[in-house]
């Protein structure tokens, strides 16, 4: 249950950190932070999380994570759904705090699209859903192999969490512009249940389906290039 605990608050802060500066700060007339801080906000979300609660439950705050770990021989079968559910229903706390901030702004009508993630009409570029397909399972692909390889037991100790927050960093300054920028399935649920339109609901298999193939490809690939057990 700590375990479960850890991932719900971790997820919330991840939600809330990296979707709340985009919802709140991006596009803040003049003093915006734009695509640059919104990529550092996520990852210095799973940085803070990684130092906070890594060592209670290993901090995945992705159902995507979990998958990929459990591809990779890291992470046992038994706690999967516990732990997506855990995500899932963090994710929706920290999007409905954000929903509770923004709609008491002076003269609030709607939320808009709430950093939710889209393709077509409603990416950020006007990218396909071809597009967003293979840059959510790239992108997620590449999240897993940098986790796998920089929690392995002969990897440098204490780096990881700073490795992984910078990958995500970097993942988002890539693809924002194509999809919003997911490779996590409980955050694009968050934002897609308060999204105004209802859009976000239609197009939120892709934002499931994408990152956990590229999850369990990365799983594979990994477990074979470093099949020594890690500790």
């Amino acid at each position: 249950m700590k375990k479960l605990v850890a991932e719900f608050i971790g997820t919330l802060w991840l939600v809330l950190g990296g979707c709340g500066s985009a919802v709140l700060a991006a596009g803040f007339p003049e003093m915006g932070i734009g695509f640059v801080g919104v990529s550092l906000a996520f990852g210095l979300t799973v940085v803070t999380m990684a130092y906070a609660i890594g060592h209670i439950s290993g901090c995945h705050l992705n159902p995507a994570v979990s998958i990929g770990l459990w591809m990779g021989g890291r992470f046992d079968a038994k706690d999967l759904v516990p732990y997506i559910i855990s995500q899932v229903l963090g994710g929706i706390a920290g999007a409905g705090i954000l929903y509770l901030i923004v709609s008491n702004q002076t003269g609030f009508e709607s939320v808009g699209g709430f950093a939710a993630n889209g393709f077509g009409e409603h990416s950020p570029g006007g990218y396909t859903m071809v597009a967003a397909l293979v840059t959510e399972v790239v992108m997620t692909f590449i999240f897993l192999f940098v986790i796998l390889g920089s929690t392995h037991s002969k990897a440098p100790k204490y780096l990881a969490g700073l490795a992984i927050g910078l990958c995500l960093t970097l993942i988002h300054l890539i693809s924002i512009p194509v999809t919003n920028t997911s490779v996590n399935p409980a955050r694009s649920t968050s934002q897609a249940l308060f999204a105004d339109g209802g859009w976000a609901m239609g197009q939120l298999w892709l934002f499931w389906a994408a990152p956990i193939v590229g999850a369990i490809l990365a799983g594979v690939v990994y477990k074979y290039l470093s099949p020594e057990t890690n500790d």
